[in-house]
């Protein structure tokens, strides 16, 4: 089935980050902060949700895709950037409509599925 963008109602990057990266991970996050006006959220230094390593979670709205993803793409370093759409089905926002920067991780898609 083909769809149509306008199914998308905003995205949302998680930003990966271990001990060892922490300080990498919060030094873009203000830099995220300074550049954009975006939603922020927590720092959670320990698995969350799907996500498999601590993270935060940076949500942006369609029109600022185009300004957002090449930053991100061009400052992140080394940290591993999770980014998918938000279209109101959960499940496939975080396997079929994602995007990567830097290495893929396995999600805990479980929790979706009950």
């Amino acid at each position: 089935m083909i769809r149509d963008t306008s199914d998308i109602l905003g995205y949302h990057a998680h930003v990966y980050f271990d001990a060892e990266s922490a300080q990498d991970a919060r030094a873009l996050r203000e830099a995220i902060e300074r550049q954009f006006d975006i939603e922020m959220g927590r720092f959670h230094e320990k698995p969350v949700g799907p996500h498999p390593r601590g993270s935060y979670q940076v949500a942006f709205r369609p029109d600022q895709f185009a300004d957002v993803m090449p930053w991100l793409a061009l400052n992140r370093g080394y940290l591993t950037v999770f980014v998918h759409a938000e279209t109101g089905d959960a499940l496939a926002d975080h396997t079929k409509h994602v995007i990567w920067l830097g290495p893929s991780e396995t999600l805990k898609v479980s929790i979706f599925e009950e």
